[in-house]
C-alpha cells in the first residue's frame, strides 16, 4: 500500500479542533492500479525546501512521516531506508491559506413578538418578509496532500488530499492527533480498487 508523497504540513501544524471534519479526496492513475496493489515497500521523498516555515520544518516533518509510517506499517507495507529499492515512495505537501465565509441571517427567525407578526408571512407590518444579515467569518485552512511516487516510472501515481478548518491554539499533542486522522482517513483509500462498470 502506498501514501501520497506529501502531507500538508498545515493542516498538521496549527491543528484542527477536536470536532472539525477533515474533508478528504483521492486521486489516482487508472492504469497504475494492477501496480499499486502489488507494492509491498516504501521509502521517502525528501522533504520540500524554501517553502513557508510553518508548513515545512523537521517538527511538521517528523509528525507527518511517523503518522504515515505507523498507517503503511500496519497495513503491512515494509519501509526501507533511503538508497535502498522501495517498490514506491512517499511524499507530503502543505499549506494554510485564509478564508472568508459568509452566512446570511434572517433577522425574523423564531417566535416574533410583534403583534403583527404573521408565522407564515413573516412580519406584516414590514411587507412580509425579513431582513437578512451577512455574517462573516475568516479562518485558516489546512491543507495535507500526500503522494506515492512509483519507484521504477517515477511517476505519481497515487494523490489523497485532507482539508479541515484550524483551530487558533495547537499544541503539540493536538498537531499530532490531527496528522494521525488525516493520514488514518486517507490512507483508508489506498491502494484504490478499479471501479466496477
Amino acid at each position: 500500500m502506498s501514501l501520497p508523497s506529501r502531507l500538508a504540513g498545515a493542516l498538521l501544524v496549527l491543528g484542527l479542533a477536536a470536532c472539525t471534519t477533515i474533508k478528504t479526496n483521492t486521486n489516482y492513475d487508472p492504469n497504475s492500479v494492477q501496480k499499486l496493489d502489488s507494492y509491498r515497500t516504501y521509502s521517502w521523498l525528501p522533504m520540500k525546501e524554501g517553502a513557508n516555515p510553518r508548513v515545512y520544518n523537521p517538527i511538521i516533518q517528523a509528525r507527518v512521516q511517523q503518522a504515515v509510517d505507523h498507517e503503511l506499517q500496519s497495513r503491512g507495507y515494509q519501509k526501507v531506508e533511503e538508497g535502498q529499492n522501495s517498490d514506491f515512495k512517499v511524499g507530503w505537501h502543505g499549506a494554510i491559506d485564509q478564508k472568508v465565509d459568509v452566512d446570511y441571517i434572517n433577522s425574523y427567525y423564531g417566535y416574533g413578538w410583534d403583534p403583527w407578526y404573521d408565522p407564515f408571512y413573516g412580519p406584516v407590518a414590514y411587507g412580509g418578509a425579513g431582513i437578512s444579515h451577512p455574517v462573516v467569518r475568516e479562518y485558516q485552512q489546512g491543507t495535507l496532500i500526500l503522494d506515492v511516487v512509483d519507484s521504477g516510472t517515477n511517476k505519481l501515481v497515487w494523490r489523497g488530499t485532507a482539508q479541515a478548518e484550524l483551530s487558533e491554539n495547537v499544541d503539540a499533542q493536538k498537531s499530532q492527533k490531527l496528522i494521525n486522522q488525516a493520514s488514518n482517513e486517507l490512507l483508508q483509500k489506498f491502494p484504490p480498487h478499479p471501479k466496477k462498470e
